[in-house]
C-alpha cells in the first residue's frame, strides 16, 4: 500500500477516534438520571462534571508519552484507562460493585476525563505529522467529529436501553473507545508522503463528505425529524456516515492499481520496440521532472520552537491562556450543565437538546478549517482575532437566555456550539504557530488545564447559586426560582392562618 493511501487512511483512523472520544460531552445527557441513582446534590453532581474536566489537569503526561512513546501505544493506553474509569462507575451503578464512596466515583471520573487526553493528543499528534502543509485543514476537519460523539452515544442509547441512560452510557463509555482503539492503533503513526498529491481535491472530497454527515447530524436532532424516524434509522445514518470517508483511501487504492496497471502494460508494448533502450530513458527523465514538480509546496515560515518552561514566561502564553479561559471554557461549562439547566427551565426534552449542541458543535469545529482551506495563499487568517471574534455570539447567546421560552434555549445553545467549536479547532493551530510544533503535545495540554479551572470556578459558582435559591426538594426552576420560593412561602402561610380562623 503506497504511502499516499496510508496518510489519507490514517485520517480516517483520526475522524473515528475523534467521533467516539467526546464521552464527556455525554454527560448532561444522563446527569440527572446519575444524580438521582447516587442520591447526590446539585453541588455534588457539579464536582463530579469538574472531574471530568479535571483530567485535563495532568493531561501533559499523555504529551510526554507522545514524545517518548510509540504513538499506538499512547492510544492503547488512553482507552483502557476509560475503560477502568467508567467501566467501575458502570460496575458500582448496577450494584455489581458495592460500597464505593462518593470519592472514589469522583477519582474515576477524573481517571476517565484523562483518557481523552491521550486519545486526542494521539489525533492531533498524527494529524499534524502526517498533513505538514495543512495541519490546520487537517486538524479541523478531524476534531469536528469530536462535535458527533454525543449525537453518536444518544441515538445508540435510545435505540438500546432508552430507560436506562446512566447505565448505558457509562458501559458505552468504557467500551467503545477501546474497540476503535484496537481497530485505528496500526494507522496511529508517523507516515513519510515523499510526492504529495492531490490533496487540495482530497481534501474537498473530505470536506463534501464531512458537511453532509453534519448536515443530516443537525436535521436528524430537529423535533419535527425524530417523529418521523425512528431512532435506528438516524443511527444507521450516522454510522453509514462516518464509513463515508473510507470510500477516499479506496479511491485511492483502486487508482493505484489502475496505474500499475497501465505501466506493466506500457512495459509491455516498449519491450517489442527496437527503439526501447532510448523511450525507456526519455520516460525516466519525465518522471523524474513530475516528481520534482509534485514536490513543489508552499513554504511556511520557520516556527520558534518553545518548551514549556520557556513558554509559561511569555506574555502572548498568559493572554491566549485567558482568552481561552474566557471563551470555549464557559460555553464547555454551560454545556456540560446543560442537563440541569434544561430541567431548570421545564425543558424535558434534555437528550434533543445535548444532540443539538452536538451537531452544532461539529460545524463550529469545521468552519476553521474551512477557512483555512479556501483562503490559504490568498489572505493570513489571524487565528488570535478568529478567537476574540468567535466569542462576541457566545456573549449574544448568554443574553438570549433571559428570554424563558424554549426556542431562546435552542437557539443559544446552537449558538454556544458553534462557537465553541470554533474556539476549540482554532487553538490547536494558535498553540502550533505560538509555540511550534516540536512540543506540541505538552505545551497544548497546558493550555487545555484552563478549563478544569474554568470548570470549578463557573460550575461551582452556579450550583451553589442553585442550591441556594432552591425549594425544599432542591431544585431550582430557572429566571423563576426566587418567585417558586415566595409563592411556596406565602401559601404555607395562607394555609395556616385558614386552619387558625377555622379553630
Amino acid at each position: 500500500m503506497s504511502s499516499s493511501t496510508l496518510q489519507w487512511l490514517s485520517l480516517v483512523g483520526i475522524i473515528w477516534l475523534q467521533a467516539i472520544n467526546g464521552t464527556n460531552t455525554n454527560f448532561p445527557a444522563y446527569s440527572s438520571q446519575l444524580k438521582q441513582l447516587l442520591s447526590i446534590s446539585q453541588v455534588e453532581l457539579n464536582n463530579l462534571a469538574f472531574a471530568s474536566d479535571a483530567g485535563k489537569l495532568f493531561g501533559w503526561f499523555s504529551g510526554l508519552a507522545a514524545i517518548y512513546l510509540p504513538l499506538w501505544l499512547v492510544l492503547i493506553i488512553g482507552s483502557f484507562l476509560g475503560l477502568i474509569g467508567y467501566g467501575l462507575q458502570y460496575l458500582f451503578i448496577t450494584n455489581q460493585i458495592s460500597s464505593m464512596s462518593y470519592w472514589q466515583v469522583f477519582l474515576l471520573t477524573f481517571l476517565a476525563g484523562n483518557s481523552i487526553c491521550w486519545i486526542n493528543t494521539v489525533c492531533y499528534v498524527v494529524a499534524i505529522r502526517n498533513f505538514i502543509f495543512d495541519r490546520q485543514v487537517a486538524v479541523g476537519l478531524t476534531t469536528s467529529y469530536q462535535g458527533l460523539s454525543a449525537k453518536i452515544y444518544t441515538n445508540i442509547v435510545a435505540f438500546i436501553f432508552p430507560n436506562k441512560k446512566a447505565e448505558t452510557f457509562l458501559f458505552l463509555n468504557s467500551l467503545i473507545p477501546v474497540v476503535v482503539g484496537l481497530i485505528v492503533a496500526p494507522l496511529a503513526r508517523e507516515i513519510e508522503v515523499k510526492n504529495p498529491k492531490h490533496s487540495s481535491v482530497c481534501f474537498a472530497i473530505m470536506f463534501v463528505i464531512t458537511i453532509a454527515t453534519g448536515i443530516y447530524a443537525v436535521m436528524s436532532s430537529l423535533q419535527y425529524f425524530t417523529n418521523k424516524i425512528s431512532s435506528l434509522g438516524v443511527l444507521i445514518g450516522i454510522l453509514v456516515s462516518l464509513l463515508l470517508p473510507l470510500l477516499l483511501p479506496i479511491s485511492l487504492k483502486i487508482k493505484e492499481l489502475l496505474e500499475s496497471w497501465h505501466r506493466k502494460r506500457e512495459r509491455l508494448r516498449i519491450y517489442h520496440f527496437t527503439m526501447e533502450e532510448n523511450i525507456s530513458e526519455e520516460r525516466i527523465e519525465n518522471e523524474a521532472k513530475e516528481g520534482e514538480d509534485s514536490c513543489e509546496i508552499q513554504e511556511i515560515g520557520v516556527m520558534e520552537e518553545i518548551g514549556v518552561k520557556l513558554m509559561l514566561r511569555r506574555i502572548n502564553f498568559w493572554l491566549y491562556f485567558f482568552v481561552y479561559f474566557f471563551g470555549a471554557t464557559i460555553g464547555l461549562v454551560f454545556l456540560n450543565n446543560l442537563g440541569q439547566i434544561a430541567e431548570s427551565r421545564g425543558c424535558s426534552a434534555t437528550s434533543s437538546l445535548v444532540s443539538l449542541s452536538s451537531a452544532f458543535g461539529f460545524f463550529g469545529r469545521l468552519i476553521p478549517s474551512l477557512l483555512d482551506y479556501f483562503y490559504r495563499g490568498k489572505h493570513k487568517i489571524s487565528r488570535p482575532a478568529t478567537i476574540v471574534a468567535v466569542m462576541a455570539p457566545t456573549t449574544c447567546a448568554f443574553f438570549l437566555l433571559l428570554n424563558k421560552t424554549d426556542l431562546a434555549l435552542y437557539t443559544s445553545t446552537a449558538v454556544i456550539g458553534v462557537s465553541t467549536g470554533a474556539i476549540t479547532s482554532t487553538a490547536i493551530s494558535t498553540t502550533t504557530e505560538l509555540f511550534g510544533t516540536k512540543n506540541f503535545s505538552v505545551n497544548h495540554n497546558v493550555v487545555v488545564a484552563n478549563i478544569p479551572m474554568g470548570s470549578f470556578l463557573f460550575g461551582y459558582s452556579a450550583a451553589l447559586i442553585y442550591r441556594g435559591e432552591g425549594n425544599e426538594h432542591g431544585k431550582c426552576m430557572g429566571m423563576e426560582c426566587k418567585l417558586v420560593r415566595v409563592y411556596e412561602s406565602n401559601l404555607h402561610k395562607y394555609n395556616k392562618l385558614r386552619q387558625t380562623l377555622k379553630l
